[in-house]
């Protein structure tokens, strides 16, 4: 979500994308990271939204993608072009807990409109999906 960060003397300016258009914990997280830069010695703060190009789930990296499993989100386990859904299949996702397939689909809306709602039908746990933006 960070784009870019410019810093000139005491000033930085932080450049983020929401990873949805309509999210609403873009302004929680201008917060928190205005917060952790003035616990870091930063007063001069400019937080700049930048919306395109648009984000997309395709940049997260290895890295990222193991740390949402390991908070207990499934990560994206396709690239964007994924069209399953216009022939009315649905994802084959991962229990982020257990490692089963053996998931379904409970609601297109999980906890935040960028995840959807799965449920294991072996550890029978639910967890939320990032989907593919």
């Amino acid at each position: 979500m960070i784009r870019d960060i410019i810093l000139s003397d005491s000033r930085i300016e932080i450049k983020i994308t929401p990873t949805y258009s309509g999210c609403p914990a873009m302004k929680q997280m201008e917060d928190d990271v205005t917060k952790k830069l003035r616990e870091n010695g930063f007063n001069e703060i400019t937080i700049t939204t930048i919306y395109t190009p648009a984000w997309t789930s395709d940049w997260l990296s290895e890295e990222a993608k193991l740390k949402l499993q390991k908070y207990g989100i499934a990560p994206p386990e396709e690239v964007t072009s994924d069209k399953s859904f216009l022939r009315g299949k649905t994802k084959s996702v991962t229990c982020p807990r257990c490692k089963s397939k053996n998931t379904s689909l409970v609601s297109q809306f999980g906890s935040t409109a960028c995840k959807a709602l799965y449920q294991c039908k072996n550890c029978l746990e639910p967890f939320d999906y990032f989907k593919c933006i």
